[in-house]
């Protein structure tokens, strides 16, 4: 895995995540309490050999910068790293970036000063767990250019994703980017042999769809970024079938696209469950990210049901069930919460710059007052919650932008850094 590289997209705008990326860039939205997303994918470079990393940014992304300085320092004898590639305006290009492959093209003179083989490039969204080195293997054993993770998705999932359509040993011979056509779907029906061998029923309707997980052999991606096409998914890669090999990886996992308020919703509150789907621990396979020195949780006469709680938090007299409990979280007397995500804070209150020199001085305590009732609600960093508060359960459907609170998809948000005034119905 020396000669490999890895090019971790930092992701969009996230605006299917907002309020969570009202000032944060997607990958650095916090999960389960204690990292963010950008760590699954970082660690599963770390954990499959690959420790020679880049990350691009663009929106917002200072929160994201802060967590890769603290979280990511290899050693001197190593050669590791993760480098942030910010967009940048040169003599050349003044615009920002304007789709994946147009994101490694503008930073490629950075990236090939590293001599490499392969280059792997990687999505920072995504929650998963893989080892990249068993893909990069098939990739040089079918001698490819080019070698795509794939994944199955059901008849629903389809239209969303990008289609492959492979011959018998697994090469791809067509491509398409998110169809509508139920005609152009039915094309790329998976083989039965990639249903069963993950354990799936061919007769149920699986389709083949790429991951955005792509090995290129590092000449081969220098060539194709030589263009003006601006996109992996519906430029590059369509243009590649039937010039080169392409090869696919079939990935035998849990795979998710964090990529709405609902999808990152259910994730967190599945890893509450006694059988998660995605386990938080997998031996050989830790996720890594900013180690902090914080107290262990404290709970103080108060019943937990099915939760994650992370460390540095204080609960005291608080019923909580089927939740996910993050850092430095303060719950006090009578507050009961049921599947709630509370994202936790950046700081305790007496730590809080501002509050020590006088220049903010809250109303509300930081954290979550006494005998509040929270349902069915993510909780951003830093939020202020007072005494008395009911945040109910929301239709599935509704989506609404209230003065201190949204809705999405019946999922109440509370933004980073909102005060819920004392006795606030929602």
């Amino acid at each position: 895995m020396d000669r490999v590289v890895a090019v971790v997209l930092g992701g969009g705008r996230g605006s299917r995540l907002f309020p969570l990326t009202h000032e944060r860039a997607k990958p650095a939205v916090p999960l389960f309490g204690k990292y963010r997303l950008i760590d699954v994918t970082i660690s599963n470079c770390i954990n499959s050999g690959i420790n020679r990393i880049f990350l691009l940014t663009q929106f917002l992304s200072a929160s994201l910068h802060r967590h890769i300085m603290m979280a990511y320092k290899f050693d001197n004898f190593s050669k590791g790293f993760v480098e942030i590639l910010a967009a940048e305006q040169t003599e050349q290009k003044q615009d920002w970036f304007m789709g994946t492959a147009d994101a490694v093209r503008a930073t490629l003179h950075h990236i090939r000063h590293f001599a490499s083989e392969e280059t792997l490039i990687l999505s920072g969204d995504h929650l998963y767990r893989m080892d990249y080195s068993k893909m990069i293997d098939r990739h040089r054993t079918c001698d490819a250019g080019l070698t795509i993770a794939v994944y199955l998705v059901n008849r629903d999932d389809a239209s969303r994703m990008g289609l492959l359509r492979v011959n018998k040993d697994g090469y791809v011979e067509e491509f398409v980017e998110k169809p509508k056509d139920p005609e152009v779907i039915e094309r790329f029906r998976a083989p039965d042999e990639m249903c069963r061998q993950v354990n799936l029923n061919p007769e149920d309707g699986w389709y083949l769809a790429s991951m955005g997980i792509y090995v290129f052999k590092s000449k081969l991606l220098q060539e194709c970024l030589q263009g003006h096409d601006n996109d992996f998914g519906s430029q590059i890669i369509p243009g590649l079938i039937g010039q080169v090999k392409i090869a696919t990886h079939l990935h035998e996992g849990y795979w998710a696209d964090i990529g709405t308020i609902s999808a990152f919703y259910k994730a967190n509150i599945q890893a509450t469950q006694v059988n998660p789907p995605f386990p938080l621990y997998s031996p050989g396979h830790p996720i890594f990210t900013h180690m902090r020195s914080l107290a262990p949780a404290r709970i103080i006469r108060s019943a937990i049901r099915d939760s994650l709680v992370a460390e540095g938090t204080d609960l005291h007299g608080a019923i909580i069930s089927d939740s996910v409990i993050g850092v430095r979280s303060i719950i006090r007397p009578g507050a009961t919460l049921k599947e709630v995500v509370m994202l936790g804070a950046d700081y305790f209150e007496e730590e809080n710059p501002k509050f020590f020199e006088g220049e903010f001085q809250p109303t509300v305590p930081l954290g979550i007052g006494k005998n509040v009732t929270i349902e069915h609600c993510i909780i951003d960093k830093n939020a202020r919650i007072g005494d008395d508060v009911i945040i109910r359960r929301q239709p599935e459907d509704l989506n609404y932008d209230g003065e201190f609170y949204y809705v999405r998809d019946g999922i109440t948000v509370i933004p980073k850094g909102a005060v819920i005034p004392p006795k606030t119905l929602i």
